[in-house]
């Protein structure tokens, strides 16, 4: 194994350099929270059971992983610098892991080097959020400002990307892929900008095919989005821009306004602004949506985490309330949003099968919350049958994935693949669950030299991607 430690540059005295102490005054500080310092190439990994051998590709996972901290307790999870972690499987085989931190210019600057080429549209740049791709490219990705930053497949920085210049403002956590149309969706929003969302669409090109603003109000915070086949559907909910915050030098400044409506908009596919049909929901804050689609009657059907409230009495991370899953049913010429709670057990981080984004699906993946240990779960939404994989006491799994067995498998025939943190051992694995037998051992536990932190969303990248 080659391993690389990293020395943060010279910075304020007031910053607080990691490791922090296990008995920081703050969560998300400690734990599997808390960042790893080391830059880790590492081959030769053992594996427990058979990688099929139909895997060849990477798992990605970004999220994170701050470096220094000025003020420990009110140091927000979202704020971290990026590093991005990675798993190559091809024939069988754990080729290598490997972790990186994404060189925006903020974080390159605590390491000493100089940040990656290219435009930069933002001084606060931190890159930590999602790694995805498009058009045969990888980008690591952020919301609310940054423009992506463009990797290799050896998980080598390359530059920051406006998309051949077409890329007018800020762009996505969450961009989610129309499979049938070939096109790479964002809804965007930019920091401190309270009265404009944006929706935007690239093509296989890698420009800027469509942008469309649409008229809000109060910042709010845009995280993730949903598409069916006829629309676009925007989450308007009441976690916004708090201007006494900003002004007071809150690290960040996105909280829970107490009254303000929530509604859900539908976009029409080739609509502008002005056509978006707003409809009213109960308050609450969803970070995450698994999918939407258009039923036989003409309704929009959303499956989605919900929370209670968000970023109210708690301003260092998402702590308001256990989540749910919920569906929400939109009925033609309906006011107000069906909701239906299909999913009590606390979870988060839910996906499908990509290649359904915006059509109908029937299984949800999700990571369980629970204090001893940490399980995925998978959700039958026909029949509401829930699958549980248990990954063992004091063992913790983050975002699932899955991945079709070939491109033209059915829904639900190939595998499930996460990080899992080893809280006794203090490292993680990949482990791959076979999709049909969900609730059943795993086919294959790659053993990885250092741990996973808890961080927020991935990818598989299939190698013909890259092609």
């Amino acid at each position: 194994m080659d391993t690389a430690t990293l020395t943060p540059a010279g910075s304020a005295s007031a910053a607080v350099r990691a490791p922090y102490p296990a008995d920081a005054p703050n969560t998300y500080l400690t734990g599997n929270y808390g960042p790893v310092l080391e830059e880790v190439s590492a081959d030769a990994l053992v594996v427990e059971g058979t990688i099929p051998p139909e895997l060849d590709g990477l798992f990605l996972r970004n999220g994170p992983n701050p470096m220094e901290v000025v003020d420990m307790a009110t140091h927000h999870w979202f704020l971290g610098d990026g590093m991005v972690h990675g798993t190559r499987l091809k024939d069988g085989k754990a080729m290598w892991y490997r972790n990186r931190f994404i060189r925006s210019h903020e974080t390159a600057g605590h390491i000493g080097e100089k940040g990656v080429p290219g435009p930069q549209r933002s001084p606060i740049d931190v890159v930590n959020t999602h790694v995805q791709a498009f058009g045969g490219k990888i980008f690591a990705l952020v919301e609310s400002g940054p423009y992506p930053i463009e990797l290799d497949a050896d998980l080598n920085n390359i530059a920051y990307s406006d998309f051949s210049g077409t890329l007018d403002g800020s762009w996505a956590a969450h961009p989610h892929t129309d499979h049938a149309r070939l096109e790479w969706h964002a809804m965007t929003y930019d920091v401190g900008v309270k009265d404009t969302v944006w929706h935007v669409v690239v093509g296989p090109d890698l420009k800027v095919k469509r942008r469309v603003a649409v008229a809000v109000e109060d910042g709010p915070m845009m995280h993730d989005f949903a598409l069916t086949e006829r629309y676009v559907v925007l989450l308007d909910l009441p976690v916004v821009w708090d201007d006494e915050a900003a002004a007071g030098g809150n690290n960040f400044a996105y909280h829970w306004r107490e009254g303000r409506k929530a509604r859900v908009g539908l976009l029409p596919r080739d609509g502008d602004g002005a056509s978006v049909r707003w409809v009213e929901v109960d308050p609450c804050y969803s970070f995450h949506v698994a999918n939407a689609f258009d039923d036989a009657d003409g309704a929009v059907q959303i499956d989605l985490v919900v929370h209670p409230r968000m970023f109210d009495t708690n301003r260092t991370g998402p702590n308001e309330g256990l989540p749910v899953m919920e569906r929400w049913t939109i009925a033609p010429g309906a006011t107000r949003v069906a909701r239906q709670v299909t999913l009590t057990a606390p979870h988060e981080f839910p996906r499908v099968d990509e290649r359904l984004f915006g059509r109908e699906h029937r299984m949800i993946y999700a990571a369980g919350v629970q204090m001893d240990r940490g399980s995925s779960f998978c959700l039958d939404t026909k029949t509401g049958a829930l699958k549980v994989h248990d990954h063992g006491a004091m063992r913790f799994g983050s975002e699932c994935v899955f991945i079709p067995r070939s491109a033209a498998a059915v829904e639900g025939d190939g595998w499930v693949v996460t990080y899992v943190w080893d809280a006794r051992s203090n490292t993680s694995d990949l482990v791959i669950i076979d999709a049909g037998n969900f609730d059943g051992e795993p086919v294959a536990k790659v053993k990885l030299p250092v741990r996973v932190p808890f961080g927020f969303h991935g990818s598989w990248i299939a190698q013909e991607e890259l092609a």
